[in-house]
């Protein structure tokens, strides 16, 4: 796709007038929490605050070009990415502890929330890149009208864990064009042992589906820089742990054999959350790497992120 033909999804959502019908629905379900799958039934309107510790305003932990992410994100000036504070999961070897769970962050208005996102285009970002945004949707749909009328204009990435409502997603139809979801596990007893998600198999697999369905494969400019479409992240734990086939042969089979994926070999235990004796105490080994390359080709996934 030509960058001169490109249009950001959300600018046409906002001619046609329908965030504020989006809005409203998003914020309804901030009133018995249901936005994610937790569905916690508190009323964060209030300030109340349930499983993730999220409240009535955005809260973020740092803003700015980011240059460690894949290649179709950062380019050559950074993807402009923005840390939400919090998180719906509970990975146990969670790189970003601190963030997701002790809250390290600040309370920001929608009003600055719109102009960082403008800030980051200014600064030459080549998209405005959401980390950890499930628990904050309603927030982000709000503050994005008055970042259009500042001047908004590149790609929106909702880069997520992949514990995502389809019904939440639905409301962001037509508005994100970048969804770089986590896939991390397929077996539901590993998946409520290291991130508290019995469910997740099945939340990711509903979830990828509508991405895709909303924005289809992963589409590039000339220079290789993301436009629009899905990609998929797939971290390769020890011993086999993140059900690599699996997920492969669901992705190709179920989503699409063009899916766009970054297998991820930079597993590392992290912090003090993980049991002694536990497989997750070590790396993977170049070995576990290839081998799960390998599956990825097998099962019929071919666009593999080449870091």
């Amino acid at each position: 796709m030509k960058r001169a033909d490109f249009k950001a999804a959300y600018l046409t959502t906002y001619e046609k007038e329908l965030f504020p019908e989006r809005i409203d629905k998003a914020f309804s379900l901030l009133e018995e929490c249901a936005v994610c799958p937790r569905r916690c039934g508190v009323d964060r309107t209030k300030g109340e605050r349930g499983f993730c510790r999220a409240g009535a305003l955005p809260e973020i932990s740092s803003y700015g070009p980011h240059f460690g992410e894949e290649r179709p994100l950062v380019g050559r000036h950074g993807s402009g990415t923005i840390f939400m504070t919090h998180c719906n999961l509970r990975c146990i070897f969670c790189q970003n502890y601190g963030i997701s769970r002790l809250g390290e962050g600040y309370r920001i208005t929608f009003e600055k929330f719109s102009r960082v996102m403008v800030e980051l285009e200014q600064m030459g970002c080549h998209n405005i890149n959401f980390v950890s945004p499930s628990h904050f949707v309603p927030h982000i749909l709000k503050a994005l009208p008055r970042a259009v009328e500042m001047g908004l204009s590149v790609p929106l990435v909702y880069n997520t864990g992949g514990y995502d409502s389809v019904e939440t997603l639905k409301l962001l139809d037509g508005v994100f064009d970048i969804y770089m979801p986590d896939f991390k596990y397929t077996r539901n007893d590993v998946a409520e042992k290291y991130s508290g998600a019995p469910d997740y198999p099945e939340v990711v697999m509903a979830a990828l589906k509508e991405m895709h369905r909303q924005t289809g494969d992963l589409e590039m400019d000339d220079d290789g820089i993301a436009l629009r479409g899905l990609l998929v992240r797939h971290l390769v734990l020890p011993e086999g742990l993140a059900g690599t086939r699996e997920a492969m042969r669901f992705l190709a089979r179920e989503v699409s054999r063009d899916t766009y994926v970054n297998i991820m070999d930079q597993y590392h235990p992290c912090g003090d959350l993980i049991p002694p004796g536990s497989p997750l105490l070590r790396r993977i080994t170049r070995k576990e790497f290839i081998e799960a390359v390998n599956i990825a080709k097998d099962e019929g996934i071919t666009r593999l992120d080449r870091g």
